[in-house]
């Protein structure tokens, strides 16, 4: 092993070695609209004409998803590019390739990173089953209903809360 390698990140890996936090969000992501799809991995796989071990990798963050990929997966999933970069955290954000391997580099500061960001709801275990249990209900008429009757309680939640 040469000097050089050790001193700089590999193939947009940390200086230690893992995967880059930025790949491990897309990763997240991937998996989210997967999961919320009703996809399995060997689904998505079969329609990107990959193997599941693959997906399996992009997914974790160990294997980097090139531009071109992307924009197949963007199209499966039925997200824009986009989507994979949404609710990155700050000190996610400031972990790109550059950093490591520019010297003195200053991340570059946009408007959204001045924004102060809850934790995703999309990323929590109990919106994907509520999610799921919705798209399980058999009658779509009855699904449409409670989804009215939630999106009426959660403004009439609101309107109380200004009130108080």
């Amino acid at each position: 092993m040469s000097l050089e390698k050790s001193t700089r990140s590999s193939r947009g890996r940390t200086p230690t070695g893992q995967p880059n936090p930025i790949d491990v969000h897309v990763g997240n992501r991937i998996r989210l609209r997967r999961t919320l799809l009703g996809f399995s991995q060997e689904k998505l796989a079969s329609l990107l004409g990959l193997t599941f071990q693959q997906v399996q990798k992009y997914e974790r963050g160990s294997n980097r998803v090139g531009a071109s990929r992307l924009w197949d997966i963007g199209k499966v999933l039925e997200v824009p590019i986009s989507f994979f970069y949404e609710d990155m955290d700050k000190e996610v954000a400031s972990q790109s390739p550059r950093m490591f391997s520019i010297p003195d580099s200053t991340p570059i500061c946009f408007a959204e990173d001045n924004e102060a960001f809850d934790s995703d709801p999309m990323n929590r275990k109990e919106t994907l089953e509520l999610v799921k249990a919705y798209y399980k209900i058999p009658s779509r008429k009855a699904a449409r209903h409670l989804f009215d009757l939630i999106v009426s309680m959660s403004k009439t939640t609101i309107e109380k809360s200004d009130e108080e």
